[in-house]
Parts: structure tokens; sequence; C-alpha cells
């Protein structure tokens, strides 16, 4: 009921364009694993105690990871976020006394702030989604290259779309903005291999208690940033060597390296730090969307290079 147009679709997202995707996020995420690492938005950003705790929090990972047997393996990010954590408890970085601050229940409120239909607040949403749906396709993409080792098909990226879609219908109702994919599990999906529907409904589940009981919030959130630095950058590194092999995938010719090579060069290049200033001619919405959002960007470019440019570019030996 809620697919889209799957012919459109595989004409739009070809293997390349994904490839391309999934290697910006890749790319996207390594500032936040560094800052993570680091200890976050924080003053002690950089100290020697944030560098210890992701330093050691890694080094546990790694050497679960490498001694580890069999399923045990999958553990490894698990054990180094649980051995950081009481490291940082030692080292009196983690404040539990905030775990029950909020009462045992905390219920979510129907239409919490009075409705009222402003067309430029509308057409900035339905941008914003636009750029989140573009980041569903190339998780969609990465997730199934990674965790299944094929190709991802037209109906997937088509409901993975809707589901966006449908969640962030339901979400409204209760004062959130749109939903979005986390890119963040893609490199725990490629590093642990675990993919279905068992292990996702019981991360749903979680979810679930996390956002009604507000002590099990808050002793997720007392995590220090640079335990989570220190499990996740490795994670992130991952994604950028899934979006490598998918390029691989799809072949090194000139016009696939054409397509990755500008997409990249333009999406990462012009939103890289001061370099985000060459969109100030551009109005401001476009500012929003593109300035900051190298996925994006990366995602138009490669689309439309992938629609303009001639099946053919190699370049053929003169007999």
């Amino acid at each position: 009921m809620f697919r889209t147009n799957c012919t459109l679709l595989e004409k739009i997202i070809t293997p390349i364009v994904a490839a391309s995707v999934v290697t910006s996020i890749g790319f996207s995420l390594f500032s936040v694993g560094t800052r993570s690492f680091g200890g976050g938005y924080s003053e002690s950003f950089g100290s020697t105690e944030n560098l210890l705790l992701g330093t050691i929090t890694l080094a546990a990972f790694l050497l679960f990871n490498i001694f580890a047997k069999s399923y045990w393996k999958q553990l490894s990010v698990l054990f180094g976020l649980i051995v950081g954590y009481i490291l940082a408890i030692f080292m009196g970085k983690v404040d539990l006394s905030v775990i029950f601050n909020g009462g045992l229940i905390a219920l979510s409120h129907l239409l919490p702030f009075k409705t009222k239909f402003d067309l430029g607040a509308i057409i900035a949403v339905v941008v914003i989604f636009l750029v989140s749906a573009t980041e569903t396709i190339g998780d969609t993409s990465a997730l199934v290259n990674s965790g299944l080792n094929r190709e991802v098909t037209e109906e997937e990226i088509s409901d993975s779309l809707a589901c966006d879609g449908f969640c962030s219908s339901i979400s409204s109702l209760f004062g959130c903005p749109p939903i979005t994919s986390f890119s963040q599990n893609i490199g725990l999906i490629n590093i642990t291999k675990v993919v279905n529907r068992f292990t996702i409904a019981t991360g749903a589940i979680c979810m679930i208690l996390v956002g009604l009981l507000p002590p099990i919030g808050n002793f997720f959130s007392s995590l220090p940033e640079s335990v989570l630095g220190g499990g996740t950058i490795m994670m992130f590194g991952t994604i950028l060597t899934s979006g490598i092999e998918m390029i691989a995938k799809a072949g090194f010719n000139q016009r696939n390296v054409t397509i990755v090579a500008l997409s990249l060069a333009v999406g990462i290049g012009f939103t890289s730090g001061t370099e985000a200033d060459i969109w100030h001619i551009f109005p401001q919405i476009i500012q929003d969307v593109f300035a900051g959002n190298c996925v994006s960007v990366v995602f138009v470019v490669s689309i439309i290079l992938s629609l303009v440019l001639p099946k053919d570019m190699d370049i053929k030996k003169i007999k």
C-alpha cells in the first residue's frame, strides 16, 4: 500500500549512486565519531581523561573481537562499552544521581502543540524530509550490502521510504520532527552481521521502554561521550569501507569513476568547514539543506551525473 513506483527508483537510484551516497555517509560520520571520542560538546573536549576512556573502550572492543570465538564476536561492541562505562564510573565521569530524575514513567502527550498551517514551515519540513529520505536510501543500500551480501532491491528502498513517511506522520502527532534513519547502525551491522526480525523487534521494544521509563533512558544518557566514541569510531569507518565495496561491485569504468569522484568532491568539499560559505548566494532554505549536509549534495550530484552522462565513456584503443 505504501510502495512507490519501483521502476522510477530503479532508473534514479542506480548502484553507483547508492554507492556514492553510502561512501559520503561514512565520511560525514567521521567528525561525529571524533567529537564523541574527545568528549562531545563539553569544556573538557580533548582532555587526557576523555582520550584515555575512548582509547581503552576501543582497545577492549578490538581485543574482544580478536580473541572471542564463534558468535561471541558479535558482542565485541557491547563488551567495549561495558568496560568503558565501568572505568568511567571509577574515574568519576558518570553521574548516577540523575538516573531517577523524571519519575518512573513518562507518557507521551498527543498533539502537545496547537495545530497551525504555515506554508513556509510546511515547505521547510518537506525539504528536510527529502534530505532524510536521501540518507534512508543510502542506509538501506549499505545495510543490505554489508548485512546480506547482495544488492538492495527497489522494493526494499521503496518500503524503507514508506516506513519513514508513515513513522514521521505518527511522530508529528506527538510533537516530534520527521523520523530519520541512523547511519550508525549500519556500522554495527557491518561488524556483527546480525540482521533478523527478532533482533530488530527486540531493539524496538528497548527503545519504547527507554521512552516510557525515564530511569532506563537516563541510564543510557549517563554513558560518557568518550566511551560512546570509542565504541562507534570503528563502526563509522566500516560504513565508508562498505561504500567502497559497493563502488567496486559497480565497477571502476570511466563513467562510474566520474560519478563517484565528482559527487564526493563537490559534496564533501562544498560542505566542510568554512568552505560551506560557498552557499551564501543561495536562498536560506537551500543553505539550510545543503550547506552542512554532504550526503544530500552527493545524492543530488550523483543522480544528475547518472542521468546525463553517456553510458559508455571508456577510452577506446585505436586499431
